[in-house]
């Protein structure tokens, strides 16, 4: 399995080759990039092909890969949503996101599907946006490139049985899993999850939770919280992952950079190598 760790890992605002450099030191094997808001560092939703093809050169220069493609403005335009020009620009962002990831020789993209709430019911939330992905389906097929559907807390995809059903039912084999492993720790246990998921976990993100402290602040750093990281190595190397385990982890408030080099250890121990 491969090292890899997130642009949200790093301070808002450092420069992409600062940050390709700090990952190479820090023994990365390759970094995440997100779509960003308009004005953020990287890849926007204007982002040329021109200038996507430069960060690529970058990151090769620094021997870092790019594998895998993330972004957050899925929660502000989700494909669950009741308005249909709310879904349609979430679906553009998702299309940006395969265009990029396509441009980059990435292979997966993270989706957010949607998120229940007062306004939307689950199975509203269920439909829209499983309806939104039968039409993005063409489209990932068409780039080569792979939807990987995240677990996060959206009160959405709650058991690992739903989540393998409703990635089925887009019948295809560009739609899989991006799989958090702390995202899953306060309503189920990520071992039993992969087993479940199998071959249809496309990446694989990780954070530590205390599921005592029962809201966001239970998030720390790797090997602090809950997560058994001994039964989630052995159940990724069962059915036969070798791809990305990516870190998503908060930055410390002291030299917030530390945080990067920290993580790099700490996966060295999750995924069973010697320290560096």
């Amino acid at each position: 399995m491969l090292k890899g760790v997130n642009q949200w890992c790093f301070p808002e605002g450092l420069p992409l080759q600062q940050l390709f450099s700090i990952s190479r030191e820090a023994g990365y094997d390759a970094v995440e990039l997100n779509v960003n808001p308009l004005g953020g560092v990287g890849l926007t939703m204007e982002t040329t092909a021109t200038e996507a093809e430069e960060i690529g050169r970058m990151a090769k220069e620094y021997g870092i890969q790019l594998r895998s493609l993330s972004t957050s403005l899925l929660w502000h335009t989700p494909l669950s949503s009741a308005d249909a020009s709310v879904r349609e620009q979430g679906r553009r962002v998702v299309e940006k996101q395969l265009e990029l990831a396509e441009l980059l020789g990435i292979d997966t993209v993270l989706v957010v599907p949607g998120a229940v709430n007062e306004e939307t019911s689950y199975d509203e939330c269920y439909d829209r946006s499983r309806a939104e992905l039968a039409l993005l389906v063409k489209e990932a097929e068409r780039r080569r490139v792979r939807i990987g559907i995240e677990n996060v807390w959206n009160k959405f995809l709650l058991s690992p049985l739903e989540m393998r059903a409703y990635v089925d039912d887009l019948h295809s084999s560009y739609v899989g899993v991006y799989f958090d492993v702390g995202n899953i720790l306060h309503n189920g246990y990520p071992q039993q999850w992969i087993k479940i998921l199998g071959s249809r976990i496309f990446k694989v993100h990780v954070k530590d939770y205390r599921p005592s402290v029962g809201n966001g602040n239970g998030f720390v750093p790797l090997l602090s919280g809950d997560v058994n990281w001994t039964a989630v190595r052995s159940a990724l190397e069962d059915i036969g992952y070798t791809d990305t385990v990516t870190a998503e982890v908060g930055l410390y408030a002291e030299s917030p950079l530390q945080t990067v080099y920290d993580t790099s250890r700490h996966l060295d121990i999750i995924l069973g190598g010697a320290a560096r």
